[in-house]
């Protein structure tokens, strides 16, 4: 098997001792059989719980067939992390459509989201979840708890660890929530347990909480690359660090550019490298990009069962003339596909050879036959361009491990995402770096992308920001970034810069700029008196 995070030694029976009501929105005490003393009374029991704390963000509430509800009324569609992300994040954008008419999906394309979207409500209550459950594994974690338990020596120290990132975890879903909410109810270790409705905090506010716990536990993570695979290390939290910057002035108000460069150059100075072939980097043995690959999601085909994740992308991208085998695959979906406009980011194909169409720069991982770039109606699979990025195949070929679940992981960081980070900070005036060097980061990009060939290298004055913004859409697309790229950019919803079915026209148009920020959800707003909603909704 190749996994090891922690062996994901989950269990049903590990219970927080403090968790979110969905029905009062209040802080709880469980009444369950197996109490937090037992979960946490062995040095065992702590890496159960940290196990749970990571697999939260690869496993659903729901392992029944798709489509079917779980115990709170929602399926895998709506409570799988990554997959609710992607939605978020993706859909909206010039990058995807989606011929499905599940209840909130078309609005998010379509940029006529309402408060009550039942995909933002499953990634809004999906990130408090994870923060709740990495509240309670902190608090069970203070040297006072653990020495209570006779837990000392090494097993003291792992804890020690599995505490910081446990910090880090919650730190990256705030900014999650930063990011597509501005504004969600606050809760850490320090909020008491009883009948506490959770105060709201501000987008301001968060960011500089985000900011400030990252740096606090900087030293106390384990070093770049020397951690166990899958779990975070010093190299993760300045890549956030890093991302949190170069969007700080959408946050703040305030640009941090030079901070986003600091960052940066601590994560490319800690030795990661790009890996030789852009093609490998979803794949089923993508566990072994450890040279750049920064932090993953992890999934298992035989172990990680649900229609979340990247079974989600493996399955979802694939229909009409695409053959399953070649994904990996038992049978696709027949559901995400992108528009003209990340088509035209690259150079034209010359075939329809797969998986680069002939296509020079081979990030061009697209299906062409039987589909069409014009998309008039899209609830048609065969309208639009397929994406072939994902596929539950090693890089020698073989099939994953399971034909209906993705042994795909889902890298969140990777050292190009910090590269274009740089250059981007640098161009808008950080200090701390060069114009030069961010070039040579941006060819070493691009020279990969062109099979190790310099035919697609820029020169310094094609390095500019629109450059830029067209790079990361080559580079980062379907990962997970639009959204928030063009908000920063200030295109997101501006007429000026439209797309197919923006807005919900064919042809594209502007859009209110309230919706660069999602609604705070109806139903949270219902029980907890203390939110108040965002503008314009």
């Amino acid at each position: 098997m190749k996994k090891n995070l922690i062996k994901i030694t989950l269990t049903i029976g590990i219970v927080t001792s403090a968790l979110m009501s969905c029905d009062k929105n209040k802080i709880l005490t469980p009444n369950y059989e197996v109490t937090s003393q037992q979960v946490y009374s062995t040095a065992l029991g702590y890496t159960q719980a940290m196990a749970k704390v990571y697999g939260a963000f690869a496993l659903t509430g729901n392992q029944g067939p798709a489509g079917s509800p779980d115990i709170a009324g929602i399926d895998e569609g709506t409570s799988d992390f990554f997959r609710l992300l992607w939605y978020a994040q993706e859909l909206p954008t010039d990058e995807a459509v989606i011929a499905w008419g599940d209840p909130g999906v078309p609005d998010l394309h379509q940029m006529s989201w309402s408060s009550s979207n039942v995909i933002l409500l499953g990634v809004y209550e999906r990130c408090m979840y994870q923060i709740t459950l990495a509240n309670e594994f902190i608090i069970q974690s203070t040297p006072a708890m653990v020495a209570s338990r006779h837990i000392t020596g090494t097993a003291a120290t792992t804890i020690a660890q599995y505490a910081a990132e446990a910090r880090f975890l919650r730190a990256y879903q705030y900014s999650v929530l930063m990011d597509l909410f501005a504004k969600p109810p606050f809760v850490t270790e320090t909020t008491p347990i009883g009948s506490v409705i959770p105060p709201q905090t501000t987008r301001t506010a968060l960011f500089s909480y985000v900011e400030s716990e990252l740096k606090a536990i900087d030293p106390l993570m384990v070093a770049p690359m020397k951690n166990q695979y899958g779990r975070a290390d010093e190299a993760a939290v300045w890549t956030l660090l890093s991302r949190i910057y170069l969007n700080a002035q959408v946050y703040t108000g305030t640009a941090r550019w030079t901070d986003a460069i600091t960052y940066a150059n601590k994560v490319i100075n800690a030795g990661y490298s790009l890996i030789p072939n852009y093609d490998n980097l979803f794949l089923a043995d993508n566990n072994l990009n450890t040279s750049e690959n920064i932090f993953s999601i992890e999934y298992d085909g035989n172990n990680i069962q649900g229609y979340g994740g990247t079974t989600f992308m493996t399955h979802a991208q694939v229909g009409g003339t695409m053959p399953s085998t070649s994904f990996g695959i038992a049978g696709g979906w027949a559901g995400i596909r992108t528009t003209s406009a990340l088509i035209n980011l690259f150079p034209a194909n010359t075939s329809t050879t797969f998986p680069n169409n002939g296509n020079p720069d081979t990030r061009a991982e697209f299906w062409t036959q039987g589909q069409s770039v014009a998309i008039s109606d899209v609830t048609n699979f065969a309208q639009g361009i397929a994406v072939t990025k994902w596929r539950n195949v090693t890089s020698t070929g073989a099939p994953g491990s399971n034909l209906n679940y993705s042994d795909v992981d889902e890298p969140i960081m990777r050292l190009p995402e910090v590269y274009l980070t740089y250059a981007e900070a640098v161009l808008n005036g950080g200090t701390g770096g060069s114009a030069t060097q961010a070039l040579t980061y941006i060819n070493n990009i691009r020279t990969r992308a062109y099979a190790g060939s310099t035919a697609g290298n820029i020169v310094a004055g094609q390095l500019t920001l629109p450059f830029i913004l067209a790079e990361r859409g080559r580079e980062l697309y379907w990962e997970g970034f639009r959204r928030t790229d063009l908000i920063r950019f200030g295109l997101f919803t501006s007429a000026s810069y439209v797309w197919p079915f923006k807005g919900g026209v064919a042809g594209g148009t502007g859009v209110p700029a309230y919706l660069n920020i999602y609604p705070i959800p109806d139903q949270d707003r219902a029980v907890n008196p203390n939110l108040t909603q965002n503008p314009g909704y």
